[in-house]
């Protein structure tokens, strides 16, 4: 698929934009939320459903993240059907050019940014954007989209970009351009490892509760405090990259957070990004503030059963090895690695035995699509590395929203 026109950018892009009144709104403070920005948290909220985010926002709330889930539930509401016809409109004359596919990835990109936008307008903050996951595997999309996402609200988007060979190319090259980057669908503290050091994002994720259910799915255990410690393992890796590596300023993100005891868990983590349900939970959870404190140095217990037949997967989650060090290290000091592609970067991790893209195939995908965002590990060797397999499962996942958001599109192309 081409990248489209300078004419055609220039009216997607004035389809996108809106003039933000300065108007900000004051909130009231929270206890609970200020003992855990105190302790050094930024706290987010995850959700695209500005309701939802007025209900329960407070001073001490920085920032909302959305995503293709997130986006598909606010437009099956049928509050973006004017925007989309209004779109739908603009476009016949200057897009009669593009196919089907190409219309509805314009289209999509309209729509989020108005989902977004309507966010910043409400509380002036910042509020992650995610690309459509057709681009996911394409450094020339990723990098088109990343920078038009940008221009329309420099001020306040971050670009998400999710967790592929390419994602990790183009971000390192965006960043190269100052653009606020939020790395995401990341399950391990290697994966984090590596897009601190190669990319510099502004954030990188770990997506705890899928952890915790990809053990419990899977009959492994309670899977209690598994994406805990992933996480906490992270933030550890990372503080000390920061340390040590000039330059590296990447902080982490814990995602997929289900519940108010969770956020209490990861107290002191750089950024919580947290649904509204879990949110509430929190704040109406009769916590003294005293007993909220920085849990970043805990070594938590994971409820996995050691004598399941998987449960060895699970360490290299929250290990970060020397010898994954030295591979990190000799990609930096390739003479190649401004101009190398996504499939070249596989290329060179099969040949270094790093297990960390598996060459999953057309068949393996939908697979993985039909079955869920949590895999059943039966159905996979012990040469696919689990969190190479939870990015794609969690890819495929977003993938499938993305469709159902891209279907209410399309009606009203018929």
């Amino acid at each position: 698929m081409p990248v489209t026109n300078e004419k055609l950018d220039e009216v997607i892009h004035n389809l996108s934009v809106a003039v933000l009144g300065n108007h900000r709104e004051e909130f009231a403070s929270d206890p609970l939320l200020a003992k855990l920005t105190a302790l050094g948290s930024e706290l987010w909220i995850d959700t695209g459903d500005l309701e939802k985010a007025r209900e329960i926002w407070k001073k001490e709330l920085s920032a909302l993240t959305t995503n293709n889930t997130l986006a598909n539930q606010v437009v099956q509401s049928g509050v973006m059907d004017e925007v989309i016809g209004a779109t739908v409109k603009k476009l016949k004359d200057v897009a009669s050019h593009l196919s089907v596919e190409e219309l509805v990835l314009e289209i999509g990109f309209v729509i989020n940014c108005k989902i977004a936008l309507r966010l910043v307008e409400a509380f002036k903050t910042h509020v992650s954007v995610e690309l459509h996951p057709a681009v996911s595997r394409d450094i020339e999309r990723t990098l088109h989209f990343a920078r038009r996402y940008y221009r329309v609200c420099p001020e306040y988007f971050i670009i998400k970009v999710p967790l592929t060979p390419e994602g990790l190319l183009s971000v390192r090259h965006l960043r190269k351009e100052n653009m606020p980057i939020n790395f995401t669908l990341g399950f391990s503290a290697r994966q984090n490892y590596l897009a601190a050091r190669l990319s510099n994002p502004n954030f990188v994720n770990v997506f705890l509760g899928r952890l915790n259910q990809v053990v419990s799915d899977n009959a492994m255990g309670s899977g209690e405090n598994v994406g805990e410690k992933v996480t906490l393992a992270t933030q550890r890796a990372l503080s000390e990259v920061r340390k040590t590596r000039n330059g590296i300023t990447s902080r982490l993100i814990g995602a997929s957070i289900r519940n108010g005891d969770q956020v209490a868990a990861l107290a002191g983590l750089d950024v919580l990004t947290i649904p509204p349900a879990a949110m509430k939970e929190f704040q109406t959870s009769g916590r003294d503030t005293a007993t909220v404190v920085s849990k970043v140095q805990t070594d938590l217990a994971p409820g996995i059963d050691s004598s399941s037949s998987h449960a060895k997967k699970f360490p290299a989650l929250w290990e970060v090895p020397e010898s994954f060090h030295a591979f990190v290290d000799e990609l930096m000091n390739r003479p190649d690695l401004h101009t190398m592609t996504g499939p070249q970067l596989v290329k060179l991790c099969e040949a270094k035995g790093v297990n960390l893209f598996h060459g999953f195939s057309a068949s393996d995908l939908k697979k993985i699509r039909d079955h869920g965002k949590i895999p059943r590990l039966g159905d996979w060797g012990n040469n696919v590395a689990l969190d190479d397999l939870m990015t794609t499962s969690a890819l495929e996942s977003f993938s499938k929203d993305q469709d159902a958001l891209d279907g209410r599109i399309r009606s009203f192309l018929d």
